[in-house]
Order: structure tokens, then C-alpha cells, then sequence
């Protein structure tokens, strides 16, 4: 029998250390963490309007973000590219402001003033709590990408101004700047 060479060592020693490990991990003890869902919003809630909205999840495609379906106006929908809120990061929520014929989710949110609360509730039960910092109606042509997706806090928005009746859409956003006072917490 050949003498063992320094690779079969080494070979050797890494098996019998995965045979170790395994045997550690199936019932020794050691706990192995289970897969879980990951962390969503569920609902953002804004007390001084009365608004307790749903929360659905929005993508990106072509470079444009997805808006909650027009039919479904009571709902609004989190950027799921966003952070989630009470995470560190920009957290950013999309409600229509009106349908055809009725006010939608955030058809109040211009009312919203510096001080006020808004709070996100989550699927692991915890809730996020913001303190509004401003308002901004600026024009859709000169939306703040930067400021919106780039700096930490929550961002809530819908359309407002006016009306452009030629495109069929309001020619400003109404953005609320929100900053986290309290982290998540099942006990809020």
C-alpha cells in the first residue's frame, strides 16, 4: 500500500469533516433556520385622514413603475424594488388619487401635514411608524428621482394639480417625505 500523499490528506479531511457536519445538522442539537417568506408591507395606514389601505405588490417594467389597478381604487401598492418600510432605505407607495367617478385611496393625501403619522403594517405582524417631514406637489415633468428612490424613508404618492384632458392624466405628483420614528414592532 502507497504511503497517503499530501492531497489524499487533504481530501480525505474534507470529507470526513462534511460527514461531521452533517451528522451535527441532523439532530444533534443544531437548529437550522427554516426558509421563510420574505417580509412584505401589508397595509399603510394614515390616521388624521381615516385611510386604512391594502397594500399590494408593484414592479418596474420598461423602466416605468407600475401603478395599482384602476379597478381596485381602495388599494395602494408598495414599489417591491423599494425597501420595505421599517427597513433602512427608501420605502415608496403608489395610490391613484381618483377613478372616472370617485375618489381613490390617497384622494386626501394633499391634506397630510408636516408632524402627522403614518404607520405600515407588515406580514411578519410588526409596524412601522413615520413622522411626515413634507409635502410637494411638483410637475410630472420635473419628478425628484433622486430624492423619491435614493434617500432613506417612506414616500407615499398619487397625481394632483391638474387635469390635462389632451393626455388624460394630471400634470402633477403630490409626494409626502416621511422619516422612521419608530422601527417595526408587533406591540404598535
Amino acid at each position: 500500500m502507497a504511503a497517503p500523499t499530501r492531497w489524499s490528506r487533504v481530501i480525505t479531511a474534507g470529507i470526513v469533516t462534511g460527514f461531521v457536519m452533517v451528522l451535527l445538522h441532523r439532530g444533534a442539537g443544531v437548529d437550522v433556520p427554516e426558509a421563510r417568506d420574505p417580509v412584505v408591507p401589508e397595509r399603510v395606514e394614515i390616521p388624521s385622514l381615516g385611510i386604512k389601505a391594502p397594500l399590494m405588490k408593484l414592479g418596474v417594467k420598461d423602466g416605468e413603475v407600475e401603478l395599482p389597478p384602476y379597478d381596485k381604487p381602495n388599494a395602494a401598492g408598495w414599489v417591491k424594488d423599494t425597501a420595505v418600510p421599517g427597513d433602512e432605505g427608501p420605502a415608496v407607495i403608489l395610490g391613484h388619487v381618483d377613478t372616472k367617478t370617485d375618489p381613490a385611496v390617497f384622494y386626501r393625501l394633499k391634506d397630510i401635514r408636516e408632524g402627522q403619522v403614518v404607520k405600515v403594517r407588515r406580514s411578519d405582524g410588526e409596524v412601522a411608524q413615520y413622522r411626515v417631514d413634507s409635502v410637494e406637489r411638483v410637475s410630472k415633468d420635473r419628478f425628484p428621482a433622486d430624492k423619491v428612490y435614493l434617500q432613506d424613508g417612506l414616500r407615499l404618492i398619487t397625481c394632483g394639480g391638474d387635469f390635462d384632458w389632451d393626455r388624460h392624466e394630471y400634470r402633477d405628483n403630490v409626494i409626502v417625505y416621511a422619516t422612521l420614528v419608530k422601527p417595526a414592532d408587533p406591540r404598535t
